[in-house]
């Protein structure tokens, strides 16, 4: 079984994000402001794309190459992105794929930072979109036997 590792792509990688959103047949494009994460065996498998805006993360770019699905990359690839992230992560999807998103602890929701809610509302003129926002803090991780205040 191939191992696979979940990383930050360096700017010099750049390139080799947008190449394989091209190979897989996606429009998607690396974003320009964005923490680029992908999961790599010896060429990128999975990516995506996390966008800083106002109270959190903005999450793009989420594919998975065809031969590698139904495996959990995604999920993986979810949680290695949005382990170090406080605040809340929002992302669109089309209705079909909220259960997916459920699953990832994402919520549907309509309060959305102000450049995001902009977006949605281009992006609803042409698509079937909703959003869905997933909150972590620093205490995300700790259970509470790990707690010291009482």
């Amino acid at each position: 079984m191939t191992t696979l590792r979940y990383c930050l792509l360096t700017e010099p990688e750049r390139p080799l994000l947008n190449k394989f959103y091209k190979d897989q047949g996606s429009s998607m494009r690396a974003a320009a402001q964005g923490q680029l994460w992908v999961a790599r065996a010896e060429e990128i498998v999975a990516a995506l794309c996390l966008t800083p805006v106002p109270g959190g993360y903005w999450l793009t770019g989420l594919w998975v190459a065809e031969r590698w699905r139904g495996r959990q990359i995604a999920r993986r690839l979810i949680e290695a992105a949005l382990q170090s992230t406080e605040g809340t992560t929002w992302l669109f999807c089309h209705p079909d794929l909220m259960p997916f998103y459920q699953q990832q602890r994402f919520s549907p929701c309509t309060e959305l930072p102000a450049p995001l809610a902009e977006r949605l509302a281009r992006y609803q003129r042409s698509k079937a979109l909703l959003a869905m926002a997933r909150f972590q803090s620093s205490l995300a991780g700790s259970s509470p036997g790990n707690n010291t205040s009482v």
